[in-house]
């Protein structure tokens, strides 16, 4: 064998054990939400419950924006074949996808969740309206910088204590989601001219006025553990938490809701849409890896089971989407229904 000869086996011979030692080597890989995260934890330890010899699928809560980041990173064994998510997919981000050949995508709703914000129950026992939050949180309320320094700045009827607001950082879907469905509401009941400055043809305008958290300390970032904000709470009674209602549920023998134009955040007040707050849960699947990493069609199958009223991931603090919602999900899952990017904003 010449020497250019045996240099070419040997590079093929290690392109074939590169091949063999691919996606079927390895475990199921999961990025993403923080408030997703326990759900899926519960479904991995299930999944290597049921059956022997199962890697055990590796989790990271790195909070939705960063996990679709990674996922649509690229196709193969470095990268996740699952993202947990606390608010949709974008237009951009699934854009992004394409063009690093990740190819066609799955949309699984799990479930519902509600924004939360809580407090202690030593706390003072605060009820806000939307536009409350607005003016207290936003960094520029009616277009001007925020000087509101209490409760009581904002709004006469609630009591003179510091405003102080313990979330998520800007990468997380929950703090996306809360902007959504609480600040920007807010902002459209204080200031009705904001309608018009949606529809412009510049939203950088909508987002000063609507959609800007302030950075003067008053809302405070504990990153993705949501455990973290807990301590915070039970540190300081006056301040407020911002995380999904599955860790209010988990910790009322020490926290309470607090009620957003009344309603307070409960199983029933966020399943049937009363709850300002609600908003789906979702899981995003790579098709390419479904027959490439053994166990992940399984596992997925194994998600459709556990989610359903009276289910585990219900117990841990998921609230059932409605039955046509979770027949239709299986079926995305049995079938391996791709995603419609036309439907993406």
């Amino acid at each position: 064998m010449t020497m250019f000869r045996r240099v070419a086996w040997i590079a093929l011979a290690a392109a074939s054990l590169a091949g063999c030692d691919s996606d079927a080597a390895r475990e199921i890989r999961v990025v993403g939400s923080s408030t997703v995260y326990p759900f899926t934890t519960a479904v991995a330890e299930a999944f290597v419950n049921a059956k022997s010899g199962r890697k055990a699928p590796v989790i990271e809560s790195i909070g939705t924006g960063a996990g679709f980041k990674r996922f649509c990173d690229g196709i193969g064994r470095q990268f996740p074949d699952i993202a947990n998510a606390s608010r949709r997919l974008k237009r951009t981000e699934y854009d992004k996808c394409s063009a690093n050949g990740v190819g066609e995508v799955m949309e699984i709703l799990i479930g519902i969740d509600g924004i939360a914000l809580a407090e202690s129950n030593a706390g003072p026992g605060l009820a806000l309206t939307k536009k409350d939050v607005y003016l207290g949180l936003a960094a520029n309320p009616m277009g001007k910088p925020n000087a509101t320094r209490t409760w009581k700045d904002v709004n006469p009827a609630l009591p003179a204590i510091p405003i102080q607001v313990m979330g998520p950082p800007s990468t997380s879907g929950t703090r996306d989601a809360f902007v959504e469905l609480i600040l920007e509401p807010g902002c459209l009941e204080a200031m009705p001219e904001a309608k018009e400055l949606k529809k412009a043809v510049d939203p950088a305008q909508f987002d000063k006025a609507c959609r800007r958290i302030r950075e003067d300390g008053v809302y405070v970032d504990k990153g993705e553990n949501d455990n973290l904000i807990v301590q915070g709470l039970a540190q300081n009674p006056n301040a407020l938490g911002l995380f999904g209602y599955s860790y209010l549920e988990e910790n009322l023998s020490r926290l309470h809701g607090v009620p957003v134009d009344g309603v307070t955040p409960t199983y029933e007040t966020i399943a049937s849409g009363h709850y300002p707050g609600a908003r789906p849960l979702y899981l995003y699947v790579k098709k390419r890896h479904l027959k490439a990493v053994p166990g992940l069609q399984d596992f997925l199958t194994l998600y459709a089971t556990m989610w359903g009223p009276g289910g585990p991931l219900v117990k841990r603090g998921l609230i059932a989407a409605p039955q046509k919602l979770r027949d239709r999900n299986a079926e995305a899952i049995q079938l391996g229904i791709a995603l419609n990017p036309a439907e993406l904003h």
